[in-house]
């Protein structure tokens, strides 16, 4: 809902709203929050909520260590798992200093100027993640432990598929909150789930993949479970991945998704820091169909970019490298800036990889750009890297570098 100002104030009246979570991410993409009185919602739109920057990771020291967080108001949304009577409700915030300035680390406020840049260009950009996540046991303290919910594989049903009815239940929440599941299901290791989001702008499916883990760990924990994100959180079984799906219009008109691909294989291995920023993202890539490689192709699941056989507004690319522990805001704003980078340096078409990259000789791989194999080789590229310099404050590079 795009709520105005006082439509919020009039909403909290009228439903019982008594707490409001300003949420906002670290450059990290962790969400966080504080939580004000209904009542102060007007001071907050005003002049905004402080917070202590010095205390968030990837900010700012303890000198001018003052910032705010304005709400977005078209990003009210209620948290359906809170009490019904004193609701709770919360939206995204941008963050400023205390001259009304934007903070330059507020890495929603990137991937906005990142969109700017494209609409400057005739460009709009549309996007879609599918996310992976495992659904793992809890002992009889309440304690975590990596004990699978269940044995089940590929798009099995119940009696095996045991997380039938939690995805339910993500999904029910997703559609009361104003998000558009599109679809669920088991994916190929003991516990571990998929579900799909429907196309939206860029800022919105940012904001989505945010709040979706949340959505999905309270749920979790709502029927006795937890939720894992991590890139490879079993060794012995398939990792979860980030999937973006990208698509592209200029002037209202679809562009082909291969104009999209030249600017994202000249970029990607600069980017892999940020799409993958953990140094167990690096135990997935290369191995069950997470790709190691600079390659694309049609349909292909075992390329870093592959085109889905569909038509019309579903024509897309997918790209399949980034996985959850990135920062939605930063992922997003760089795959789109790079995709703008390789339109206007009218950069070719590689060949497409028509072959299984995982089953291929070192020699018809040899001319394709291999992905950083570890964290400490994809900081050093991205630590050199020109593009990045130019999109990124310095105070994100080194947080990402260090």
């Amino acid at each position: 809902m795009n709520y105005t100002p006082e439509e919020v104030l009039l909403y909290v009246k009228e439903e019982d709203v008594k707490f409001v979570r300003m949420a906002f991410c670290d450059v990290f993409g962790r969400q966080k929050n504080v939580a004000i009185m209904a009542d102060q919602l007007p001071r907050a739109f005003e002049h905004g909520i402080a917070i202590d920057a010095s205390a968030i990771d990837g900010f700012q020291g303890e000198v001018r260590s003052d910032l705010f967080l304005r709400p977005d108001p078209s990003t009210l949304v209620e948290l359906p798992w809170r009490p019904q009577h004193g609701r709770v409700n919360m939206m995204f915030c941008d963050i400023v200093h205390p001259d009304g300035t934007a903070f330059e680390a507020d890495t929603r406020h990137l991937l906005r100027r990142a969109i700017d840049a494209a609409g400057k260009l005739g460009y709009t950009f549309s996007f879609g993640t599918e996310m992976e996540f495992y659904l793992f046991k809890t002992d009889e303290a309440g304690k975590r432990t990596m004990d699978p919910l269940d044995e089940a594989g590929y798009m099995d049903i119940a009696p095996e598929d045991k997380g039938e009815n939690v995805r339910r239940e993500i999904c029910l929440t997703l559609e009361r909150m104003g998000m558009l599941p599109e679809a669920s299901h088991h994916e190929s290791g003991p516990g571990q789930n998929e579900i799909d989001f429907r196309y939206a702008d860029p800022l919105s499916a940012a904001d989505h993949a945010v709040l979706f883990r949340s959505v999905v760990k309270t749920v979790a924990s709502l029927n006795g479970l937890w939720a894992d994100f991590s890139p490879r959180p079993l060794p012995d079984h398939d990792g979860s991945g980030m999937h973006i799906n990208v698509s592209a219009k200029k002037e209202g008109k679809e562009v082909s998704p291969l104009v999209l691909i030249p600017g994202l294989m000249d970029k990607i291995c600069e980017m892999t820091l940020f799409l993958n920023p953990s140094e167990n993202s690096y135990d997935r890539l290369g191995k069950d169909k997470a790709p190691a490689f600079a390659t694309w192709s049609e349909e292909n699941r075992s390329q870093l970019i592959r085109i889905p056989a569909s038509t019309g507004q579903y024509r897309r690319l997918e790209l399949r490298s980034p996985d959850s522990t990135a920062n939605p805001y930063l992922a997003f704003a760089l795959i789109l800036s790079a995709c703008l980078y390789g339109i206007q340096e009218a950069l070719p078409l590689p060949p497409a990889a028509d072959f299984n990259t995982f089953q291929a000789s070192s020699e018809l791989l040899s001319p394709y750009a291999k992905l950083p194999v570890d964290l400490p080789e994809a900081q050093v590229v991205a630590s050199r890297s020109e593009f990045l310099r130019k999109l990124l404050p310095k105070e994100i590079i080194q947080a990402y570098c260090c």
